[in-house]
């Protein structure tokens, strides 16, 4: 597939089958972080192979750390006790916001000269909150060309903590996030970080808490909007646990999911399961309220088709602060079902790889679905008949947009060939997306 510049499949009529999810994109930039940032040696697990973990990687390396790729997904990453041997370096993070954002924090700590950069859509994506924030504590960071977007520059500054660090929540979770991996380096004494409005995300924020525990950082919440860092006690603040294994990738299971459902199953994602300390299995939840049929163990979830007679899902009305990355799926999934499906508290999407609610409708609307978008929801419903079905000939547009190729697969389920340009941008995530894909559709 590589290098394709589209890519034609179906119709199709069953999927069945299982997949191993690859690693989770969230855990694994966190994850490389956080063991950069330890003493002692850890070993990651199942890491995510993709374009946003390896732009991780290079700025580490770059950032002068020992990031060992080993066969089977594993990587060993030797710990720097907090303070990067390199003070100086222009960094290249792609479109990578689980990259850029809290390796920004990370660096506005270290008392260097670094200057990040990205692709042109990342000079689209805000940053200021995360900035605004860092500045507080003292950091010294500028915009190079757009006010409250990369690229920007850090330069050395005297960091001091003296009142609580606020930081608005409505945009990105990634910004509270990049604070608190980045601010138990300089915490001499105890640090509130507090939220200022809405936290969109909040799952997110759940995975960031449970892997700093993992290295030895405890973050307290006395309600739901404030965060405590407690004291550092010695120089080197996170510890490695020595190994950890990286779940398989919730948002990537979604697509599987939705095709046992559409497609009959069963189909079985195995990596993720209801220990899973991520926010997007909820997406399972969401399927169900559609009438899917799910079961799922410790580490796997299973879809078999349908509880309606007419073997069609449900339409819903559903908040999906929760999933925002997984909601993606189910605008697609309405394709397939009987009634309207709204989802909302989706504002995030505006900001992402590309402006996702936009994207979305325009591409839905080229198959003929009726389809309503706001500032924060969008509405689908399917085409009226199966005659009303299109296949367009100029193809679905995936904007450079991993999710948005990876989640309208699904539409090849319906009445006709479908036509995917620039199939390849799933390398962001899941490299393998479509040949995995192919192994479970009939």
């Amino acid at each position: 597939m590589s290098g394709l510049p589209n890519i034609s499949i179906g119709p199709f009529k069953q999927a069945q089958g299982s997949i191993v999810l690859p690693g989770s994109k969230s855990i694994s930039n966190r994850a490389l972080l956080l063991a950069a940032l330890s003493s002692g040696t850890t070993t990651l697990t199942n890491l995510l192979d993709a374009d946003d973990t390896q732009v991780m990687r290079n700025a580490l390396r770059q950032l002068g750390l020992s990031v060992i790729d080993k066969a089977d997904k594993v990587c060993v990453v030797q710990g720097c006790k907090g303070k990067f041997p390199v003070r100086d370096a222009d960094l290249f993070m792609g479109n990578a916001g689980t990259a850029i954002r809290p390796l920004t924090a990370a660096l506005a700590m270290q008392g260097g000269h670094y200057r990040l950069s990205g692709v042109a859509r990342m000079h689209e994506r805000p940053i200021r909150d995360l900035v605004d924030g860092l500045r507080q504590v003292g950091a010294k960071i500028e915009y190079e060309l757009q006010e409250g977007y990369p690229p920007i520059k850090i330069l050395a500054a005297d960091i001091q903590i003296t009142d609580v660090v606020k930081v608005r929540g409505d945009v990105s979770s990634q910004f509270l996030t990049a604070l608190l991996i980045a601010l138990p380096l300089v915490a001499n004494d105890p640090v509130r970080i507090e939220v200022v409005g809405e936290l969109i995300s909040r799952p997110y924020i759940d995975i960031t808490l449970k892997l700093m525990a993992r290295f030895g950082v405890s973050v307290a919440c006395p309600n739901e909007q404030s965060f405590v860092i407690p004291a550092k006690t010695s120089d080197s603040v996170y510890s490695s646990p020595g190994q950890l294994s990286v779940e398989g990738d919730a948002s990537s299971a979604s697509y599987f999911l939705a095709l046992g459902a559409i497609g009959s199953g069963p189909v079985r994602v195995l990596g993720v399961g209801k220990e899973s300390i991520q926010g997007d299995v909820a997406f399972a939840d969401a399927l169900a309220l559609m009438g899917a049929n799910i079961t799922a163990g410790e580490d796997w979830i299973e879809v078999a088709g349908v509880k309606n007679v007419s073997g069609k899902l449900n339409g819903i009305t559903i908040d999906c602060t929760e999933i925002p990355d997984a909601a993606m799926t189910l605008a697609v999934a309405a394709l397939f079902a009987e009634g309207p499906t709204r989802l909302n508290s989706i504002a995030s999407w505006r900001v992402k790889e590309t402006d996702r609610i936009a994207a979305m409708a325009k591409e839905l609307k080229k198959l003929g679905a009726i389809v309503e978008e706001g500032a924060d929801y969008i509405v689908v419903q399917a085409p009226a008949s199966l005659a009303d079905w299109r296949s367009p000939s100029e193809g679905i547009d995936t904007y450079d947009d991993h999710r948005m190729a990876m989640c309208f697969s699904l539409a090849a389920f319906g009445p006709k060939t479908l036509k995917i340009n620039d199939p390849n941008c799933v390398a962001k995530t899941f490299p393998t997306y479509f040949a995995e894909f192919s192994k479970v559709v009939s």
